[in-house]
């Protein structure tokens, strides 16, 4: 009788939890933006900033090494397990996958590129306005695959996220003194950034998207490739950097308030990385971590893509230790913590 009494409450929590994936409030997600959330658009392309090859994956599901940067998963992944829809947000360009795949959760993100369009030629990767583009034609398939009236419900009820802009400061605007910092001031360069983040959400809006997510930069002067050129000063953080991220931060909290006003019936938020990651940084014991200077892969100081490779015999054996992964990217522990953060913050409006 217990037997019994157990299989019907287990037959009655299946049916819930299907009953709440088919009406769920966010059938998937959609991402845009630069490495932080690349699933593996780069591999397609021709560029050098590329990571399917190990160590890369190593901690991935079945250590394969996707194109993600990082050691497992990234933050937009860990997004998608805690809406219930599936454990990894497959890239658009990546042939394995279908529409049918798509259709729930698809990555139009692109490491290396920004806002700007001359950022995304420093390594030739791909301009954000082809993410849209490529999201155009996301949406034509996606209708040809659901019928119009079930493919507009995926449109309208998605949860967009946008990850972009670190490579627009440190690959773009601070590395070449003959261009866009002879053209801006810093503070014109950022309201020139959020001119096109702005353009960028009107378009996916007027396109059908109404849950939108704008994420702001991290703690960019801390990132071990900037400390380690900051050697004179004993390997620590670039403040000067950080301003600038925090100030193009409030800059985008301003953009997400006056979106919300204008656009009628989008819910527009503004994810912060920037406070937990720093905080990490200034106190790794509390969440675990060991190393938040150097990382992971190498020596730790400014291997990243093809200089953190297989051959590279100076990688840490265990990632769990390390803020970061390479001198640029976060580990999966940190992105998993990243993302809970954001989950239970800015986007658990959209989970009810």
């Amino acid at each position: 009788m217990k037997a019994e009494k157990a299989i019907n409450w287990f037959f009655l929590v299946h049916i819930l939890f299907q009953f709440l994936k088919i009406h769920a409030k966010v059938p998937a997600i959609i991402v845009f933006g630069d490495s932080s959330v690349d699933a593996g658009n780069n591999n397609a392309i021709s560029t050098l900033l590329k990571s399917n090859f190990e160590p890369y994956g190593r901690d991935f599901f079945g250590g394969k090494a996707t194109g993600r940067f990082s050691n497992g998963r990234i933050p937009t992944d860990f997004i998608s397990e805690a809406f219930g829809i599936k454990p990894i947000i497959p890239a658009y360009l990546d042939p394995t996958y279908t529409i049918e795949d798509f259709s729930t959760g698809v990555c139009f993100a692109s490491a290396g590129t920004g806002y700007d369009n001359a950022t995304s030629k420093v390594l030739s990767v791909i301009p954000f306005w082809k993410e849209l583009e490529y999201y155009k034609q996301y949406q034509k398939d996606l209708r040809s695959y659901l019928g119009n009236e079930k493919a507009n419900e995926v449109i309208r009820e998605a949860l967009y996220l946008l990850s972009i802009g670190t490579n627009d400061f440190l690959e773009n605007y601070f590395l070449f003194p003959n261009g866009r910092s002879s053209q801006f001031s810093i503070e014109e360069y950022q309201e020139f950034l959020v001119g096109i983040a702005r353009n960028f959400v009107t378009q996916l809006y007027s396109l059908g998207g109404r849950k939108i997510s704008i994420g702001g930069l991290p703690p960019m002067g801390c990132l071990p490739l900037e400390r380690a050129t900051n050697f004179l000063s004993g390997g620590e953080c670039i403040e000067k950097y950080n301003d600038v991220a925090k100030q193009f931060n409030q800059k985008l909290i301003g953009l997400v308030k006056e979106l919300n006003m204008k656009l009628v019936g989008s819910s527009f938020v503004y994810s912060d990385p920037y406070g937990l990651l720093y905080d990490m940084i200034q106190n790794p014991s509390t969440y675990g971590f060991e190393d938040v200077a150097v990382a992971c892969c190498g020596t730790g100081f400014f291997e990243m893509g093809y200089l953190c490779d297989m051959m590279n015999h100076f990688t840490c054996k265990d990632a769990n230790k390390y803020v970061f992964w390479d001198s640029f990217h976060p580990t999966e522990k940190t992105n998993a913590i990243v993302a809970d953060h954001a989950v239970k913050g800015s986007l658990a409006q959209f989970l009810v």
